[in-house]
């Protein structure tokens, strides 16, 4: 017999770190997504794309993404002047000429990032790496160092919220690991930026070194397929690091390419690309917030890519459930009307 099972309030304390919905059913689900090992995400055992990605856009609304993403925005924005004084200011005491490569590096940046905005971060470097010193290189460390990390606290309980979890690890171990994992997203960009500045160097190299055109077109052509698929390579490891170490689940399984890491660098990538194109009819921005408009657009290039980095991590909790709610459905162990949705309650076993 099936009897309505009324909805629980959820729990008082620490409410901002329990995400589990109150529903029971829907807790079932989201904590066998929790212990359960996935294989590849790619296959989604019969459960119709539709029905994926209705789900996805309705949780997308659900957990308030686009207010989360503001908040990631503004975290990146404020750890990235204090990184830029700490890396102007070591590069300054190692070496008169590294302030010049690390500068050469930035540059790189103009592919993806709007030119007014991309401008200022230029700017910005160039006047801290004037006067560099020891104590602006421990400042900006420290600074950069925290603000980054508590940007990635944010995506910590955010992605807890787009898997329905209660954060679990002690305050120090989470945070301590945000430390460590800032640390190495940052190492990964940098590389991204070192491998695209080299793509582009080598690529100038030959175009002046050879002189046979049909040659020197098919190495220049070379260089760039080689660059762009590294680039996007380590891309895809910046997105598979944070899925795989951002959400507390009781079992993890590190994957390369998930359709949400997918989706958020292409999205990621079309996105950058409008933005850049729509700034170039249509810029604004200095006549509307004159000095201002340069961290007005680098701030909403920020939330573009918090945007799509959160938007991917729904997409794949999402495959993850409906995969689940599948399972449990076939094996016997949920009603065939019952849903992941907490926002339905339905009819369980009573035992």
């Amino acid at each position: 017999m099936l009897q309505s099972v009324p909805s629980t309030p959820p729990p008082q304390a620490d409410e901002r770190k329990d995400h589990r919905p109150s529903d029971p059913v829907a807790r079932r689900i989201w904590d066998y997504v929790s212990r359960s090992e996935f294989g590849s995400l790619w296959n989604f055992e019969g459960t119709p794309v539709g029905v994926v990605l209705k789900r996805t856009a309705k949780s997308f609304v659900d957990d308030d993404l686009v207010s989360r993403a503001a908040e990631l925005g503004f975290y990146f924005l404020f750890s990235l002047f204090p990184m830029l004084i700490c890396a102007s200011a070591v590069l300054g005491l190692a070496a008169r000429s590294a302030p010049s490569i690390y500068d050469r590096l930035l540059h790189s940046l103009a592919m993806v990032v709007p030119p007014s905005a991309y401008q200022l971060v230029i700017d910005t470097f160039n006047q801290t790496a004037q006067a560099s010193t020891g104590g602006k290189a421990a400042f900006g460390f420290l600074v950069s160092l925290w603000s980054a990390s508590m940007g990635f606290s944010a995506i910590q309980d955010t992605i807890n919220l787009v898997y329905k979890v209660r954060e679990t690890r002690p305050y120090w171990k989470a945070h301590g690991a945000a430390i460590l994992v800032t640390i190495l997203l940052a190492l990964i960009a940098t590389a991204n930026l070192a491998v695209l500045m080299t793509g582009g160097f080598l690529a100038r190299r030959a175009h002046h070194a050879i002189w046979h055109r049909p040659l020197r077109i098919g190495v220049v052509v070379g260089i760039h397929v080689v660059t762009w698929t590294i680039a996007c390579g380590l891309l895809m490891l910046i997105f598979s690091t944070i899925y795989y170490y951002a959400p507390c689940l009781k079992t993890k399984c590190w994957r390369w390419l998930t359709p949400g890491a997918a989706f958020g660098i292409i999205t990621w990538m079309l996105a950058s690309l409008g933005f850049r194109v729509y700034l170039h009819f249509f810029n604004s921005y200095s006549v509307t917030y004159g000095s201002l408009g340069a961290v007005v657009i680098l701030l909403m290039w920020f939330y573009i890519t918090g945007l799509t980095l959160l938007a991917g991590a729904e997409l794949n909790s999402e495959i993850q459930a409906s995969v689940m709610e599948k399972r449990l459905k076939e094996a016997g162990k949920l009603p065939p009307e019952a849903s992941a949705d907490p926002e339905h309650p339905v009819p369980v076993p009573v035992s």
